[in-house]
């Protein structure tokens, strides 16, 4: 069993940043993609972004072009930057790692971005 941990979540300003961690508890690189996904109350956990073990990442348009990702397959560790939050960008977000065997998820870690 993978344990996967979010941290850096917090009370930003709009126009602000954070970065998010997603530790596992094993080698990353044993992972189709390592994904961040948001959760708002009452709605569907949504897909914000991926990278793959060879570092090629996608994004969902909603945050093209303000977040990105990467990984320190060292550290097992994947991070969100995310910049030039919104109020919309207020979540709980998630990591969540899969292959062909096996899908893993964190326990989340909230975001809130004042206006």
């Amino acid at each position: 069993q993978v344990q996967l941990v979010e941290s850096g979540g917090g009370l930003v300003q709009a126009g602000g940043s954070l970065r998010l961690s997603c530790a596992a508890s094993s080698s990353i690189g044993t992972f189709n993609a390592m994904e961040w996904y948001r959760e708002t109350p009452g709605e569907h956990r949504d897909f914000i972004g991926s990278i793959d073990r060879s570092g090629s990442t996608s994004f969902a348009d909603s945050v093209k072009g303000r977040f990105t990702i990467s990984r320190d397959d060292a550290k097992n560790t994947v991070y969100l930057q995310m910049n030039s939050l919104k109020p919309e960008d207020s979540a709980v977000y998630y990591c969540n790692a899969w292959n062909i065997l096996d899908n893993y998820w964190g326990q989340g870690t909230q975001v809130t971005v004042s206006s």
